[in-house]
């Protein structure tokens, strides 16, 4: 499946455009001529120029009010770097071992140098002092919040490179958070007790030096040698499209070729002046104003970034103010230029012979450059002067166009998108290979990734051999698939092509590719086109970011953009529709996500650009927080597996054969015999009646409260004279007949118990109905009046206070049945009536069990006298109850096993319960627990609604319970009561957690039940541990089972729903065929027992047609004999390995879903459970989830505790996760609240009753999003 999902996401369109040129020739730049003046090495170049001109200006920076703030000569910079090469050198610390001093640094370590963009002067000192004393020099931005985009990944380069040295200014180490005494941060710029740093994540622990103020070195102190040319000079951090930090070495041999080459190529003399603008720790920025400047004796005047931010003129300024002849600058701040018109009148660039702009690369940054030539050609800026140029931090410079219109040129290609040519560095050679596979060169008209062969390029990144192989080794293969010789080139991570005469085109990066659907994309082009779209209006100062995140196996295009304030959420979605529409149009391509965020946002770079890996990876985190939000998967995923088509026919009979044929066992199971029935039918009234003559004092159910106190507790003969009492109620004050329904509103407790025994003994027939929450009438009481009509209860049996409930104003509810109060019974107690009169026969209904399911849909069914008490022997035998039991229940008692096990089975069986209703347990915790941990029971059951509190509520109390002598460890069966698949992460949960409590991991099980038979599967005494197996995901929604290893991608861990108990026979029967399916083979679980319900009970007293094929159903394959009921689940049976007490394999039955709750969608069947893990995992602020359909759609409806303006990242986080788990596009995701989706006493979700709240508009959501 994946990789058809992978083929169809790389399926390369037949009608693209094929390269059809020749194959191109290696370009080469014009030969070097090396002056004979220039120095043979930056040391040598500083010696000279500190020597013979000391006092001239080497460098000066400006301040914030753009004045010449500090200034340093050449002399200066000598004397300071011998400084910092003689403290590096001679500085002692302590090592590792005792109180012996060790060297600070020797010749050869890595050292970091952290300087923030406003102290250049002090970076200069820095770094020449490092190379004075052969130690490598790692330049690295500041590392002041923790907001910083991308420090972390810097610290772990530091990590790699070893580096144990910090230098730093003394005014940013003043800025620095540092440690108090007790070891918490403290604010930048606040003194702390020791001074240290604090620790940076990923960062090594350094030693911090300033680099200021430092002693002159001893007279008999010389430096070093000069190191030999093939040794490390520095290493220049580059960060690759997904965020990760690299270090490329350059070689001294190589920063002296590049020096020369830059001189060389812009035509730098000595005694110029520079202006630059850039970040002078990396690329071009250290490269000309760091290196080249020094190296040829110009002077620099550096403007910090701070101070363009507040004049955009300045650098103009200063070439006007010091006749600069060159200067270093982004299309940025030629832009920027342009608007501060103000300023234009006092601006003369006549001296400039050169403007060097270093993003050239990108190819929309030369409108800027067309628009500011033309604008400032009246102040005497030279036509040529503007020099865009190629580089990367792998190759250093490659190309420049400096040398006029001639040698330069233009061209204009698909979608308007200017290329500029630039001509390369003198003693290069430069070729272009294909971007993916072997490096076959490219034809002349094809693009492909430019390669560059000079003695200045980097030679390798730090510590990772096969990546540096694959940049910096690189062999081309030449048409006939050989390699063109043996120099080694360097993969430039730029894309273009090359034209006559040696011009390099440059049309985009690797970094900026994004390949989607088999097609480029470049994300500068879709920028550009996004600024089209009246960015003035919606876009905060032009701040966008595009990048791409892989999804269900191919890349999907996001733009982030900061949203301007106070813009109108419609009008914000008025303009992204254009903008969607503006890219479809122009490049053909869908956009997957396209979201807005708050003004200064999105991580920036340390000189204000966008940091597009650090946005990436906060999207890919859920942590970008946007203010306006449009995914649009529909429209851009296009590789979704093909829908599942239905198979033609083939009949039952020919796959029960097929099955025989290949030896494979038929799914059929049953437990073991009950034993032979009684002549004559037993109703559970007389075994009360013969429990209170033969053992009248033992004791059977004793109810407990919050505070885990016995409150109640009754004894044979009490509850049989309660129940006698109470049927003489219903006799004589409610005049009823026997055979009439009374409907039974308790809250759980000893009262409901005595109700239904008082029923039986008057021969009515009960309902148990749960009573309305007083704090919830509006939504509870509607459900108990629905189920009072539909069961044609002619009597309520109810307690005084539910009575108030029931007959107050808020309920609003017509006319009720006659309503009697439980309490009035004492004045009737000496009533006696005849027991003659009410024969009970095996077939007469013993009560009606209601209950609305999952789906919303209220089913009754009919309970017989004698499958009542089949029910009760079969868990008798499973379960080994008998008198001298004790087990404690808590658990809902109002359907299902649950009012089995509270009302029938501890009479018929005669074992003492301990009743804990779970609303008691919400108040109390740990009173589940506790209980059982001091009435040392062996056995207890539970809801999963109980269950999941304890996990939640309890697991900061482990040590608590522990220290209160809480122990589980005498509990031989935790049994969970459930209707549905088991829950394995919750039970895991339940049973690592307790743990330490004693509780062993073999006693925590599930059963399994349903309305045709409540008690199909329960974990007994003495039945093999719960088996549990892995399915393949993407097998089950096409209802196979294909079984895995525990850890395999897209597999569901599946956990076997107990034993199937005494009496019951299950098969498993495909759902449209009613043929009986293989073992392992996925089918419905059909299920015979003497204790199946005899069929729904309806308005009209009669099986409706539509239902009765539920409890008359015939196989016909197969056991084609027994009459079965259909349980509407999905399972299937394995035989296991386990060996049973009547020494048999086992035969395990586990349970997928029901069939009713089951989505359909593209021809596939998902459970929703499956769905809402995938949900629930997309992102830590989900509390819990809910899904259903709509209109074909999937909507997702999503609880969360997060703001509300962190709500929205929710929202990509749950569309990304279903898309790549369950290959579904959600449709709605719905973010709410906690507590918008309905839970019912079992723990299960009511999604219907949730799908009907969002249809009628009654969720109050968070947020509403609609995916395009």
């Amino acid at each position: 499946m994946l990789s058809l999902v992978s083929a169809l996401a790389k399926v390369v369109d037949p009608l693209a455009p094929r390269p059809e040129g020749a194959v191109i020739k290696p370009a080469r730049g014009d030969h070097a001529t090396i002056s004979h003046s220039l120095p043979r090495s930056l040391d040598s170049a500083l010696h000279r120029f500190g020597t013979s001109q000391a006092k001239t200006v080497a460098a000066m920076v400006l301040d914030h009010t753009g004045k010449p703030a500090y200034s340093l000569t050449f002399g200066k910079l000598l004397s300071r770097a011998t400084k910092v090469a003689y403290m590096l050198l001679t500085k002692l610390v302590s090592g590792n071992v005792g109180k012996e001093k060790v060297h600070l640094c020797k010749c050869g370590d890595r050292v970091a140098l952290v300087y923030p963009n406003t102290e250049p002067l002090s970076f200069l000192v820095a770094f020449y002092g490092c190379l004075l004393a052969g130690v490598v020099p790692v330049p690295v931005e500041v590392p002041l919040s923790k907001r910083d985009a991308g420090i972390q990944q810097l610290g772990f380069l530091l990590g790699g490179c070893g580096v144990k040295v910090a230098l730093t200014s003394e005014t940013c180490y003043k800025g620095l958070p540092k440690r108090t005494a007790s070891g918490h941060p403290v604010a930048n710029g606040a003194s702390s007790g020791n001074g240290d740093i604090v620790d940076f994540k990923g960062w090594p622990r350094l030693v911090w030096l300033i680099t200021e103020h430092l002693s002159k070195p001893s007279r008999d102190w010389t430096l070093p040698p000069r190191l030999a040319d093939g040794s490390l000079a520095y290493i220049e951090y580059t960060t690759d499209k997904e965020g990760s930090v690299k270090g490329v070495c350059y070689k001294r041999q190589s920063v002296l070729a590049h020096c020369r080459s830059i001189i060389t190529a812009m035509g730098y003399k000595e005694g110029e002046t520079m202006v630059s603008v850039l970040d002078f720790k990396r690329e071009a920025g250290l490269w000309h104003s760091v290196l080249a400047s020094i190296f040829v004796g110009l002077r620099v005047i550096f403007v910090p970034y701070s101070l363009m931010k507040i004049n955009p003129t300045s650098w103009m300024l200063m070439v006007t103010r010091y006749q600069a002849t060159s200067a270093l600058v982004k299309s940025r701040d030629l832009h920027w230029g342009l608007l501060a018109t103000r300023d234009h009148k006092d601006i003369d660039l006549t001296s400039l012979r050169s403007v060097l702009v270093v993003d050239g690369a990108n190819p929309w940054s030369l409108s800027s450059c067309d628009q500011f030539a033309a604008a400032f050609q009246p102040r005497g800026l030279r036509p040529d002067a503007l020099c865009p140029c190629a580089f990367s931090s792998e190759t250093g410079s490659i190309s420049f166009s400096n040398d006029g219109v001639n040698s330069s040129a233009r061209g204009v290609l698909s979608m308007s998108a200017l290329s500029h040519s630039v001509v390369l560095i003198p003693a290069a050679v430069a070729i272009v290979v294909k971007v993916t596979g072997p490096p076959k060169l490219c034809r002349a008209d094809e693009v492909g990734e430019i390669c560059l062969y000079a003695n200045s390029t980097g030679f390798a990144y730090w510590g990772l051999d096969g990546l540096s192989a694959s940049t910096f080794k690189v062999e081309p293969l030449g048409a006939d698939d050989k390699p063109l010789g043996n120099l080694p080139y360097v993969r430039s991570g730029l894309l273009g092509f090359l034209g006559p005469n040696g011009l390099v085109f440059v049309v985009g990066s690797r970094a900026s590719q994004m390949l989607v659907s088999g097609r480029q994309h470049s994300a500068d082009d879709i920028i550009a086109t996004v600024l089209a779209v009246e960015p003035m209006k919606f876009i905060y100062r032009g701040r966008i970011s595009v990048f791409s995140v892989n999804v269900l196996r191919d890349e999907r295009i996001c733009i982030i953009a900061e949203q301007k304030p106070n813009v109108a959420e419609e009008d914000s979605f008025d303009w992204m529709s254009r903008v969607l529409q503006a890219i479809d149009s122009i490049h053909q391509v869908g956009i997957y996500c396209l979201a807005l965020v708050p003004p200064n946002q999105l991580p920036k770079t340390p000189l204000g650009g966008i940091h597009v890996s650090e946005t990436r990876q906060r999207f890919l985190e859920g942590c970008l927080h946007p203010v306006t939000l449009l995914m649009c998967p529909h429209s851009c995923v296009i590789n979704l597996p093909k829908p599942r088509e239905q198979q033609s026919d083939i009949g039952p009979a020919a796959v029960f054969v097929g099955n025989i044929v290949q030896g494979v066992r038929i799914a059929g199971a049953k437990g073991r015999d009950i034993g032979p029935d009684e002549e004559k039918p037993v109703s559970l009234i007389d075994v009360l009646r013969q429990r209170a003559q033969n053992s009248p004092d033992h004791s059977l159910f004793t109810q407990i409260n919050v505070r885990g106190t016995e409150v109640d507790s009754i004894t044979c003969t009490q509850l049989l004279r309660k129940a006698e009492r109470i049927g003489a109620l219903l006799v004589d004050k409610g005049r009823m007949n026997p055979g009439e329904h009374v409907a039974l509103i308790f809250p759980p407790g000893i009262d409901l118990i005595a109700a239904f025994y008082g029923c039986q003994a008057a021969g009515m027939i009960p309902v148990c109905i749960r009573p309305p929450h007083p704090q919830n009438l509006q939504t509870t009481l509607p459900t108990v009046r629905m189920i009072v009509d539909v069961s044609r209860a002619v009597v309520l049996l109810s307690t005084s206070s539910v009575i108030k409930l029931l007959k107050c104003k808020e309920a609003s509810i017509r006319a009720w049945p006659t309503i009697l109060d439980v309490d009035d019974v004492p004045s009737l107690g000496r009533k006696k009536y005849s027991q003659n009169s009410m024969e009970r026969k095996s077939t007469d209904v013993c009560y009606l069990d209601f209950s609305v399911s999952t789906t919303g849909q209220l089913a009754g069914i009919k309970v017989s006298v004698s499958g009542a008490a089949s029910l009760c022997k079969s868990l008798k035998l499973a379960c080994e109850l008998y008198p001298s039991r004790h087990i404690t229940l808590c658990l809902d008692p109002y359907c299902g096993l649950g009012f089995a096990l509270w009302c029938l089975s501890g009479v018929y069986s005669g074992h003492h319960s301990f009743l804990i209703p779970p609303s008691e347990v919400e108040q109390n915790p740990a009173l589940w627990l506790t209980a059982v941990s001091q009435q040392k029971v062996r056995d207890t059951f539970c809801s999963y609604g109980v269950m999941e509190l304890c996990v939640r509520e309890l697991a900061p109390q482990i040590s608590l319970l522990r220290e209160k002598g809480v122990s589980l460890s005498c509990l031989r069966t935790c049994v969970v009561v459930a209707e549905e698949r088991p829950r394995v992460p919750l039970c895991t949960a339940f049973t690592k957690l307790f743990a330490p409590l004693g509780l062993n991991a073999r006693a925590v099980s599930t059963s399994f039940g349903c309305r045709v038979n409540m008690a199909i599967c329960m974990q007994g005494a003495a039945s093999p541990d719960p088996a549990t197996v892995y399915v393949d995901a993407r097998a089950l929604r096409n209802d196979r089972v294909t079984l895995v290893e525990k850890g395999s991608p897209h597999s569901i861990a599946l956990m076997e729903s107990g034993k199937l108990l005494p009496g019951v026979k299950v098969v498993i029967a495909n759902p449209e065929t009613k043929g009986q399916c293989a073992d392992s083979h996925l089918g419905e679980i059909w299920v015979a027992s003497s204790h199946n319900a005899t069929g729904y009970f309806t308005v009209h007293g009669e099986e409706n047609s539509s239902h009765t094929d539920h409890f008359n159903a015939r196989l016909t394959t197969g056991d084609t004999k027994t009459v079965f009921a259909r349980t509407g689940y999905l399972g299937f049976l394995r035989q296991t390995q386990a060996i049973t007490a009547d020494g048999d394999l086992h035969d395990a039955v586990f349970v997928v879903g029901a069939l009713d709750e089951a989505l359909l969608l593209r021809g596939m069947r998902y459970h929703p459970v499956d769905v809402e893990a995938t949900v629930i995992r997309a992102h830590r602020m989900i509390l819990e989830c809910a899904v259903f359909t709509w209109t074909h759609l999937l909507v997702v409806v999503a609880e969360t505790e997060a703001p509300e303006a962190e709500a929205l990242d929710l929202v990509p986080a749950i569309t990304s996760a279903v898309l790549e788990e369950q290959h579904l596009i959600v449709g709605v995701v719905v973010i709410t609240d906690p507590g918008a989706v309905p839970i019912n006493s079992r723990g299960e979700k009511q999604r219907m009753y949730l799908r009907d709240a969002f249809l009628h508009d009654q969720l109050d959501p968070v947020y509403v999003a609609y995916n395009m």
